[in-house]
């Protein structure tokens, strides 16, 4: 499989920590501005537009009401990027949505099925993430909606959050693959299972590799497939990336890391990303968004190999 020519880029910005546990991520896009990722991304070759940050409500930093925090505000940012994800892949541009906490991956990824839906190409979601995000009102204990993103595109939880793509699911469990999870709740395992989702947790990627991980969740992508990334930086082992808000020891080494971003641009299909979680509050020196720079550049076609191409099993 060749890599396709990259579509010019669009990098959205959404400063927001709605759906979070702890203040910070609101500042996360700004911080990977300042890692550089518009210039990194144009000496890649890309055309690449900063739309600039979006507007929404502030924190009210309030308990839960019938087990969601903040369910209005995050309803209306959501909305608001929804529609601005939606139109740049209508202009025929990559999004990349700068976070802001993972419940932002509603909008995004809701915008990209409608997206699919339009154009009758398949999805595939890539999940890189600790956390399986798959819980509900009647599991979590904290209610915030930064853990609950994926049961809500699933369709499990309230049609103000699950309509938001006016296509209630949004999407199936089987168009996504989990990678890097090491943290799950159980009642939220068991919904996990439940509804099938496909998860590469850590003791999978401990036994059977980074490479043959990413060989199995992007078996079956092809011409006709809409790759989304959705990147939560606590993916990441906190050793290397200290800049998050739920970490979570035994991630994925920085090589691993790189592996995993390599072979997804090896596909050439990578159509939309999301960025999320990055906390500079809780970062050193920027470190951890310098690293998610680093690796979004990857994404993007650099390769630390000094070969052409990888070999083939």
């Amino acid at each position: 499989m060749h890599p396709l020519a990259t579509p010019p880029v669009s990098l959205i910005g959404v400063p927001t920590d709605i759906g979070a546990g702890a203040r910070g991520a609101s500042m996360g896009p700004e911080a990977l501005r300042v890692a550089g990722i518009g210039g990194v991304l144009a000496a890649q070759g890309l055309q690449v537009v900063d739309r600039g940050n979006l507007n929404g409500p502030a924190n009210p930093w309030q308990p839960p009401i019938d087990g969601y925090r903040h369910i209005d505000e995050v309803m209306a940012w959501n909305h608001t990027l929804h529609a601005a994800v939606f139109d740049e892949l209508q202009q025929g541009r990559l999004p990349i949505v700068l976070g802001g906490d993972h419940c932002l991956g509603l909008g995004s990824i809701s915008a990209v099925a409608r997206h699919c839906r339009t154009v009758g190409r398949k999805l595939r979601v890539l999940w890189l993430d600790a956390h399986a995000d798959f819980n509900t009102a009647a599991l979590t204990p904290s209610g915030n909606i930064h853990g609950m993103p994926v049961a809500l595109l699933c369709g499990l939880g309230p049609a103000a959050l699950t309509g938001i793509g006016g296509h209630v699911p949004a999407i199936t469990p089987d168009v996504v693959r989990q990678i890097g999870i090491r943290s799950v709740d159980p009642g939220e395992k068991r919904l996990v299972h439940e509804h099938g989702l496909e998860v590469f947790d850590m003791r999978y990627i401990d036994e059977m590799g980074m490479r043959h991980t990413m060989e199995q969740a992007l078996a079956g992508v092809d011409a006709n497939t809409h790759l989304h990334v959705s990147f939560d930086v606590d993916f990441l082992d906190p050793e290397i990336a200290p800049g998050v808000g739920t970490t979570v020891p035994g991630g994925p080494t920085y090589r691993e890391a790189q592996l995993c971003m390599e072979m997804i641009a090896d596909t050439g299909r990578l159509a939309s990303l999301d960025v999320m979680e990055l906390n500079p509050a809780l970062d050193v020196r920027n470190r951890t968004a310098e690293l998610a720079v680093d690796l979004i550049e990857s994404l993007f076609g650099k390769s630390t190999l000094m070969r052409k191409s990888a070999p083939r099993a």
